[in-house]
């Protein structure tokens, strides 16, 4: 997964007062996942690089859904393959079904895309995931700058960490945190 897109919503959810937990399906807690770093390159590709490990805080196996209020789903490689495991489209469809917040950045729309989530929806993604998200139903909401972010009812979309200000922000708004001045 990237780097940022897993650690910056982990960590700001915690800076917030929120009970944040990190899982991967086949992992238990306290194993790690390795992490990439992608930096842009010119406005056509990205590199990456070596990121953190990234320490899991909860078990994927038996995980209970209703003591959950969201879902963030960081994009990077990972997607790809995470949209190919059931029950990781089980716990997605759950949160959406549910009406609960759900937040998805960069490629993790991808798993979006594979459990269906995304008809009639509008959201943006990293622009090579756009024939994703508009083969599953969703209207393409174009990422100009890559730092914009959406929201559609229940759903958060980002298309890179750049948007993290705001991607943090309209999650916030739905699960009604406020700061005070």
């Amino acid at each position: 997964m990237e780097d940022y897109e897993v650690m910056v919503p982990f960590q700001a959810l915690q800076a917030l007062g929120c009970h944040v937990d990190a899982v991967c399906p086949k992992k238990k807690s306290g194993d790690t996942c390795p992490t990439a770093i992608h930096d842009f390159e010119g406005d056509q590709t990205y590199s990456e690089k070596p990121g953190h490990d990234f320490n899991l805080t909860e078990t994927f196996e038996g995980l209970n859904y209703s003591s959950y209020d969201a879902l963030v789903i960081p994009g990077g490689r990972a997607p790809e393959y995470l949209a190919l495991d059931e029950k990781v489209l089980v716990l997605v469809k759950h949160f959406m079904e549910a009406e609960k917040p759900v937040a998805s950045i960069c490629h993790g729309q991808q798993i979006l895309s594979a459990a269906d989530v995304l008809k009639g929806r509008k959201c943006t993604a990293y622009p090579a995931v756009k024939l994703n998200v508009v083969l599953a139903g969703a209207t393409w909401l174009a990422p100009d700058p890559i730092d914009r972010c959406f929201t559609d009812g229940n759903l958060v979309t980002g298309a890179a960490w750049p948007g993290h200000p705001q991607f943090i922000s309209q999650l916030m708004t739905l699960l009604g945190i406020k700061i005070k001045p």
